[in-house]
């Protein structure tokens, strides 16, 4: 068995299965196109470099171990998980969009981290402050600490009739060779 799902025995009349990721990396990419807003948003894609993936759509939450890691190549077709922001505009609009991440901590001890989106008719210093925002408000409903928030954004006036605009953060899993 592979480590990308492990299957392991909780109790004895139960079973579960765990994709339980061990790196990560952040993307973002911007186009614009006088096609389609299907057009600018595959464009976008590219451009962050996941644009070869099947995307699958993940939640918020990093495991305690995971590392980040310099954006690498994924063989198309890979299924690939992410925590995705994505907005569309059109001619005239600036949109963006951004993805920001920390470590929860309680006694100075690392639990798990958290991931956050943002997207909308916004610049990028608005994406920004709204994730880091998003991301306090995480750390205290969970009533945790909180250590390393991190922001990755991007926005652009979109200059044909369609524009869009994504930040991802890409899981890895555990079975990941890094030193590729």
């Amino acid at each position: 068995m592979n480590n990308f799902l492990r299957v392991f025995r909780v109790a004895d009349n139960e079973l579960r299965a765990s994709f339980l990721p061990k790196y990560f990396f952040v993307v973002k990419g911007s186009a614009v196109s006088d096609v389609s807003a299907s057009n600018a948003f595959d464009a976008a894609l590219i451009r962050s470099g996941i644009g070869q993936c099947n995307l699958v759509s993940a939640s918020s939450i990093l495991p305690m171990d995971a590392k980040e890691i310099p954006q690498v190549n994924i063989t198309p077709g890979t299924i690939t998980f992410t925590v995705m922001a994505h907005v569309d505009g059109v001619f005239g609009e600036t949109i963006g969009a951004g993805i920001g991440f920390g470590w929860l901590t309680k006694e100075n001890k690392i639990k798990y981290g958290i991931v956050a989106e943002a997207h909308g008719i916004k610049d990028e210093e608005d994406i920004e402050k709204e994730l880091r925002r998003k991301i306090k408000e995480m750390a205290k409903i969970r009533k945790l600490g909180l250590k390393d928030v991190k922001t990755a954004a991007e926005s652009i006036k979109v200059t044909k009739k369609y524009g869009s605009v994504v930040a991802a953060l890409v899981f890895l899993p555990s079975s990941f060779d890094k030193t590729l």
